[in-house]
């Protein structure tokens, strides 16, 4: 068994592990628990009802956050012409097009979402084992290839978040930081949910959304009563 530290321990006698909480109640929980020197980030796992295996019960998506991660991401755009003036006039911290691929190949990767126009993705294409095993090529299903580049940048300085199924039939989403007020990450982990709810599965049969967990990165997790969401 593994050994925890006087402070998880202590951590844990405040949660009852046989309750459910509200979202908010299990938020302030959490927010108690959070020990650690840095400002952690809260987390939300939901295990759903769908079985990873089988295409048609994929769950993958997009959400914009109201109030953000507390994270303000990176964004390399891969354009083109007008659109490089128009990725750069909406924050984007780096635009190009082979040079960025070159320097990708040379093993660069200051930055933690990408971007780039369907003309561009032939290119891009090339580097799918690179940023691929990083999570980092751009998808169409995660509005990171569009010619809207304005608009992709925006919302991911906003606060956009991508949710995937894992193979275990989980979602790990972040929803903000231990510092953020109760309310912003009760509005946030409300809008995680919601987009979960509104990507159910027409062939997901029985009860979907089976488990939800909020913890902090180095905490012990409070469980949410679903029947609030069913």
């Amino acid at each position: 068994m593994a050994k925890v530290s006087k402070k998880y321990a202590e951590a844990v006698k405040l949660f009852d592990a046989e309750a459910l909480y509200e979202a908010k109640e299990a938020i302030e929980l959490v927010k108690k628990a959070a020990t650690a020197k840095f400002d952690e980030t809260v987390e939300v796992a939901v295990r759903l009802g769908v079985d990873p295996r089988k295409q048609d019960q994929a769950v993958r998506g997009v959400v914009v956050l109201p109030h953000g991660t507390g994270k303000t991401k990176r964004v390399l755009v891969f354009a083109k012409g007008d659109k490089v003036r128009e990725a750069e006039a909406a924050g984007a911290d780096f635009v190009g097009d082979q040079d960025m691929i070159n320097k990708i190949q040379q093993g660069w990767f200051d930055f933690d979402v990408c971007v780039a126009t369907p003309d561009m993705m032939s290119e891009v294409g090339k580097l799918g084992r690179i940023l691929g095993g990083k999570g980092l090529m751009p998808n169409p299903k995660a509005g990171t290839v569009t010619f809207d580049v304005a608009k992709a940048v925006q919302e991911i300085k906003a606060g956009k978040i991508e949710y995937r199924l894992d193979k275990a039939g989980q979602i790990h989403a972040p929803i903000g930081k231990v510092s953020f007020d109760d309310e912003k990450l009760a509005e946030n982990f409300r809008a995680l949910i919601d987009a979960l709810v509104r990507a159910k599965p027409a062939a997901a049969k029985g009860i979907y959304l089976r488990n939800i967990a909020v913890s902090s990165t180095m905490g012990p997790a409070a469980r949410v009563n679903t029947q609030t969401y069913r």
